[in-house]
């Protein structure tokens, strides 16, 4: 009995690997606009968030609503993003002299940055299968 119990664990632990998604995140944007690009960049770790390439980006038409950005088949991990809302689709986040954005913009999880993007440490969070996050853009 005990060795067809085993037999029985041994069978399934491959399927149940198998069945686990792999990683896709929904980001789901209030826009309340008709017009523009919602624009995202994905990061996996803490360097790349504050000054290196994006693990993945993205960008999706705004129709009025909720406009809605997919990143799939990522790896378990750590992930940020930030997007903005380009409301001029010329590809550019536009900013006034100051360099303070006049575009929405927006992190994962919601964070605020403080005099600046939002942190590593407020805008990560950990995938090993489907995440979907409600955004707000400022």
């Amino acid at each position: 009995m005990k060795t067809l119990i085993a037999a029985a664990l041994l069978l399934a632990a491959p399927t149940a690997a198998l069945a686990q998604d792999p990683g896709k995140i929904t980001f789901e944007f209030a826009t309340g606009s008709s017009t523009g690009t919602i624009r995202a960049a994905l990061f996996s770790s803490a360097d790349a968030y504050r000054r290196g390439p994006a693990v993945a980006s993205t960008e999706a038409r705004v129709s009025g609503g909720v406009t809605v950005v997919v990143f799939e088949n990522l790896p378990a991990g750590d992930y940020a993003m930030r997007a903005f809302h380009d409301w001029d689709d010329d590809g550019e986040m536009d900013t006034n002299p100051f360099g303070m954005p006049t575009e929405p913009y927006a992190f994962s999880n919601n964070a605020v940055g403080n005099m600046g993007p939002a942190s590593w440490d407020r805008a990560s969070f950990r995938v090993e299968g489907p995440v979907t996050q409600a955004i707000e853009l400022k």
